[in-house]
């Protein structure tokens, strides 16, 4: 069994209205130190090991997980299932 670790983030370039409202948020509770933030998405898959897995979760992230025209993702692959 493997753990996968997905982390989908928007685009650079895309705007983030998510992103402005945690940072206005964060400035106004006394936080001014934050200039900038971006909110993405995280998900944990736990799959059967087979050769192809790499190229499965590629898939996924294309066809459901991420939109690639504003999304970028990156993911790793562990060793075992999460608790």
């Amino acid at each position: 069994m493997k753990t996968v670790k997905i982390f989908i983030t928007l685009k650079h370039g895309v705007l983030d209205p998510q992103g402005k409202a945690v940072q206005e948020s964060l400035n106004k509770l006394g936080f001014p130190e934050v200039k900038g933030a971006r909110v993405g998405k995280y998900m944990e898959l736990q799959l059967d090991d087979h050769a192809d897995i790499d190229q499965q979760i590629k898939e996924m992230c294309a066809k459901l997980l991420a939109n690639p025209v504003i999304e970028d993702y990156q993911y790793t692959i562990e060793e075992g299932a999460v608790q």
